[in-house]
């Protein structure tokens, strides 16, 4: 969700959740634009919900299923940023507070990081248990502690953003003091760091397990819905 930057010093831009549509006469596209993140909200709310119900209603649950129930959970939390930014849409400056301006991106971070890191797992368990030939048992207390594993190597490598979302305030194009809700990193140097750390651990890495994992089930099953020539 993009908003307009601000250049207060020279050679900096700072990100403040506001929407593109400024100025005079945008009514109704910041109403349009309202709509549709309602209708994502909704929709995400709903689709999420019933997934679980769905999962909820069978007996045995298996890993996989585990797994895909951490994703319902993790698009659930991400949506709960969805109001926030629409206030913000509207007021044109931040006044939610400082630690909703802390929490905010944070939560949207960390329920996609769960997100990536849920699939590789899944895709690492469909391996595994194609490699056995039926799937794989294991223990209720397993797979709760790889949940709360996911979630907690999520909320850490993420935290940066925790600490570094804050309240700043900035002269607005008509020259009054704004407040916004920006990311401000204390060095150049340590963003670098970040970005590249979170890039491999989150993106790079993943997504090499489940293209090979994925990959590997595809030579074992060359034809898994079984056309034949």
């Amino acid at each position: 969700m993009v908003g307009a930057g601000f250049t207060p010093g020279e050679n900096k831009t700072y990100f403040p959740f506001f929407s593109d549509f400024r100025g005079g006469n945008v009514t109704a596209l910041r109403v349009g634009e309202s709509a549709a993140l309602g209708s994502v909200f909704l929709l995400a709310l709903v689709g999420n919900i019933w997934g679980i119900c769905l999962l909820a209603r069978q007996q045995r649950l298996s890993a996989a299923n585990y797994l895909i129930l951490n994703l319902f959970c993790a698009d659930l939390l991400f949506i709960t940023a969805i109001p926030f930014i629409a206030i913000v849409r509207w007021t044109e400056t931040w006044m939610l507070g400082d630690v909703i301006c802390h929490m905010l991106f944070y939560v949207m971070t960390l329920s996609g990081t769960v997100v990536i890191v849920s699939l590789s797992a899944v895709s690492l368990e469909r391996v595994i248990s194609i490699a056995r030939l039926h799937h794989t048992a294991f223990r209720r207390r397993k797979l709760l502690a790889a949940a709360l594993l996911i979630w907690g190597f999520a909320a850490i490598v993420t935290l940066p953003l925790c600490c570094f979302f804050t309240v700043v305030q900035l002269p607005s194009v008509t020259g009054e003091e704004i407040q916004i809700c920006t990311l401000d990193w204390p060095s150049h140097a340590g963003e670098i760091v970040w970005d590249v750390t979170y890039a491999v651990v989150v993106f790079l890495i993943p997504g090499i397990i489940i293209v090979i994992s994925y990959s590997k089930i595809l030579q074992a099953y060359p034809n898994p819905c079984g056309f034949t020539e």
